[in-house]
């Protein structure tokens, strides 16, 4: 391990059997109140997206908001919120995707990404991976091309990199932390 994954994982905690029995949560609220840890978390990521050629930051609701817009001013970059179906005023795109038990739909503005554009998706936690690759899904029908994925970290066990990689063409998925 390098000193920045020692850092970040000595931030995260673990909440046994939340939200639901037999689940054990990654809490990463820790982490965000240490400056040095949430600064190194922000280094790190905007180094992914400068190294990915990005123009934009994606970050998924909700604390994809929260890692993804300090990444984008670190980069010197924009920063485009995809938020869960009904947030965003005006003219939208929107993306259905399927979750364990149900469906759900994110969006966002139309009119903030164009062809020109080459967008890091930035989250906390890649799980199964459903959510970001309807984000890659909606990126792309927005005309934009996809730099890479960038998480905090990566529950492997739940393989949402087998089903990403397909999606992403070749583009990179950077995970700081394997869990």
């Amino acid at each position: 391990m390098t000193n920045i994954e020692d850092l970040l994982l000595s931030r995260i905690r673990d909440v046994a059997d939340y939200p639901e029995q037999g689940v054990m949560f990654k809490d990463i609220t820790p982490l965000l109140a240490d400056p040095a840890a949430f600064t190194a978390l922000t280094d790190a990521l905007a180094e992914i997206a400068q190294n990915t050629g990005a123009t934009k930051i994606v970050g998924l609701e909700a604390r994809g908001f929260i890692l993804g817009a300090p990444v984008a001013v670190r980069a010197g970059l924009g920063f485009i919120p995809v938020r869960k179906a009904g947030k965003l005023p005006g003219a939208t795109l929107r993306q259905a995707y399927e979750l364990e038990y149900g469906s759900a739909e994110i969006e966002v503005h139309a009119e903030d990404l164009t062809s020109a554009d080459r967008v890091l998706i930035v989250d906390d936690v890649l799980a199964t991976g459903g959510t970001a690759e309807a984000a890659v899904q909606l990126i792309q029908r927005a005309g934009a091309e996809v730099s890479g994925l960038a998480v905090l970290m990566e529950l492997g066990f739940l393989a949402g990199r087998s089903r990403l990689e397909p999606a992403l063409n070749g583009a990179p998925l950077e995970a700081l932390l394997q869990v």
